[in-house]
């Protein structure tokens, strides 16, 4: 497992790890260990305890003579595979070079400079610093800021292309002229091409299709991974998106997955077993400019703790199809799997193949650092239900749904759960107790088993809900994995997302959420692209209440051209616990829609409550997407 902290679920990302993952911050290192090693052994002076992540994610350093730092309760501890020795002994060291593990160190390498070794230099990671032009605070190196990045699946091949949807939502921040540093990676992680993309202020749409790149730059067909990095962003620093992937020709393939989530986990979970006529597809992508060794990838089926491993290694920012019944032969839906990966990946993607068909999803992050909470059973009554994860049910008439519940925490022994099912008008229509489910179920709800062919005929939601009538534990951190499929063309769409308290006054820890200052969070702002190509542009909304809140949501649909002006807007009422299914076109005139041009979107707004969301695109040839929305 790679010695490196990513992400914290009360400090937010790690600015550090990100700086030492940046591709271009990769090739500065590599160059400045070369010239390191040309000078002999080198001493790392650790002030901040960067030291193990920098050598697990570069470790072709040059010999190293001694690791020193100044915290003395740091002192005989284990730091990168050596003991960590007091920077008072610096001067003995045996060294050509000390290198200062640390951004912005120049102060410090002042004082240190009469404590070298006799001969030796003094160098500092400011030599690894990226490029000045791509700095949005070149004051404070490790400003989160100056780290506004993300990864992405990115294809252009076998008739199958993918195109990246999001908008310049650091302009409400107050940023000004922002621009995306580019770098597409190849299969075998080697850079096809770099570049930079201009992005209008205002909060403009932003698009970037794979079929368009590979034109621009004379590409051939390509698998592999898009590295982006927002230049002068404000407020955010992950960068958001859309990915759409798109059939040409013959192929029906559509659909559409959420953005990655910038920094890798050890274990990653909702990944489905292929169902018979299924072909699951697991696409590993190395995130780091070191190689994953053999044996750092591996699969189980969730709960059997019985992993099964790759003996492969994978080369730095290489991508590789791996078909999950090449480790985990027999194994079939409903059962689930585990991807144990090391901390090698941002969340990775998986791809079933079915009837000449593809559908893309993503997995998501398995939590190491939760325990069972024992204050949720016996949350308090003003917080209603609690704990809660709509999902939409599409118009049953057309589409059949499937709901399954996933563990997402490593320390989930049990899932004590229920489904409450609801109609547009927020009216409960029926409830089903799914048990004390253990780690390794494999139950997945199909709704035809539990609903009359006539109810929810166009659609509605369903909340997957604690419920401790058979005992069990609960930390808060409930997933599930919502599949629909057309009755009609076969095509099946996928997405998987977490639960919140929603739409209460009263508060506990971090819930409601909000993005925006302390909760509750109470209010929406959602992103939603437009169609192209012939394809309509769907979002399927839902008003999920805890407890009881406002009877009808007073929410807008704000309507934005391509260069984020807006256009017009549209008022839509949703009942507390209900749900709309809403197609911008039945909204805003066809003259407003081809206004707002390929790039432009739709902001859902409310603030009066939280709504959840999923969108997609739908086709005329019975192809849809589903995924859940992002806001900003």
């Amino acid at each position: 497992m790679l010695d490196i902290t990513t992400f914290d679920a009360r400090a937010g990302g790690n600015v550090l790890y990100k700086a030492l993952a940046h591709p271009l911050a990769a090739e500065a290192i590599a160059a400045l260990y070369a010239r390191l090693a040309a000078r002999g052994p080198v001493a790392i002076v650790d002030p901040e305890d960067v030291a193990a992540a920098l050598l697990a994610l570069h470790p072709d350093a040059p010999p190293i003579a001694g690791i020193y730092v100044q915290d003395v309760q740091a002192l005989g501890r284990a730091r990168a595979g050596h003991t960590a020795r007091p920077l008072t002994d610096l001067p003995a060291a045996d060294a050509a070079t000390v290198l200062v593990a640390a951004f912005d160190a120049g102060r410090l390498a002042d004082r240190l400079r009469p404590l070298l070794p006799k001969g030796a230099s003094i160098v500092t990671l400011d030599e690894a610093r990226l490029p000045a032009a791509l700095l949005t605070n070149p004051r404070r190196y490790l400003d989160r800021l100056n780290f506004a990045t993300n990864h992405a699946f990115f294809r252009d091949e076998n008739g199958l292309s993918t195109r990246l949807v999001t908008a310049n939502y650091w302009a409400n921040y107050g940023a000004a002229g922002v621009r995306l540093w580019l770098r597409l990676f190849d299969a075998a992680g080697l850079p096809l091409a770099s570049w930079e993309e201009a992005v209008p202020d205002g909060a403009a749409g932003v698009a970037i299709d794979s079929a368009e790149v590979r034109a621009r730059f004379g590409l051939p067909a390509f698998t592999g991974q898009l590295f982006i990095h927002a230049v002068g962003a404000a407020g955010h620093d992950v960068v958001k998106y859309a990915l759409d992937t798109y059939g040409s020709g013959n192929d029906a393939s559509l659909s559409v997955t959420h953005d990655a989530n910038a920094w890798p986990s050890d274990r990653y979970a909702g990944i489905p077993a292929p169902a018979d006529g299924e072909r699951v597809v697991l696409w590993v992508q190395n995130s780091h400019a070191v190689p994953i060794p053999p044996g750092a990838i591996a699969l189980d089926r969730m709960g059997a703790e019985a992993p099964a491993a790759l003996s492969h290694a994978i080369a730095p920012y290489a991508t590789r199809a791996l078909d999950v019944s090449d480790l985990l032969p027999g194994l079939r839906w409903p059962a689930q799997i585990e991807l144990r990966c090391g901390r090698h990946m941002v969340r990775p993607r998986y791809e079933v193949i079915r009837d000449g068909r593809t559908r893309i999803a993503h997995a998501n992050v398995e939590r190491a650092d939760l325990r069972p909470d024992p204050a949720i059973p016996t949350l308090p009554p003003q917080l209603g239900r609690g704990y809660l994860l709509p999902v939409p049910v599409l118009p049953r008439a057309r589409f059949r749904t499937l709901i399954q519940p996933t563990p997402m925490a490593t320390a989930q022994t049990s899932l004590p759960v229920r489904l409450d099912v609801f109609d547009p008008a927020g009216t409960k229509v029926a409830e089903t107790f799914l048990g004390c489910l253990k780690r390794d179920h494999d139950v997945a709800v199909d709704l035809d088993d539990l609903l009359p062919d006539d109810v929810l005929s166009e659609g509605g939601h369903a909340d997957l809900v604690y419920d401790f009538r058979d005992g069990g534990v609960a930390d808060g951190w409930l997933h599930t994995l919502v599949r629909a499929e057309d009755r009609a063309s076969g095509h099946v769409a996928e997405s998987s997302f977490g639960a919140h308290i929603f739409n209460t006054l009263m508060t506990y820890r971090d819930e409601p959420q909000s993005y925006a200052g302390p909760p509750p969070g109470l209010s929406t702002r959602l992103f939603l692209k437009l169609g192209s190509q012939g394809r309509r542009s769907f979002a399927a909304l839902i008003y999920p209440a805890s407890a009881a809140w406002h009877p009808h949501s007073a929410t807008e649909l704000q309507l934005h051209d391509g260069a984020g002006k807006p256009i017009a807007s549209a008022p839509l009422k949703i009942a507390c616990s209900g749900s709309a299914l809403v197609f911008p076109d039945q909204h805003f005139p066809a003259a407003e829609m081809q206004a707002a041009g390929p790039r432009g979107y739709v902001i859902v707004r409310d603030t009066t409550c939280r709504l959840f969301g999923y969108h997609g695109l739908m086709d005329a040839r019975g192809g849809f997407s589903l995924d859940h929305m992002f806001g900003f």
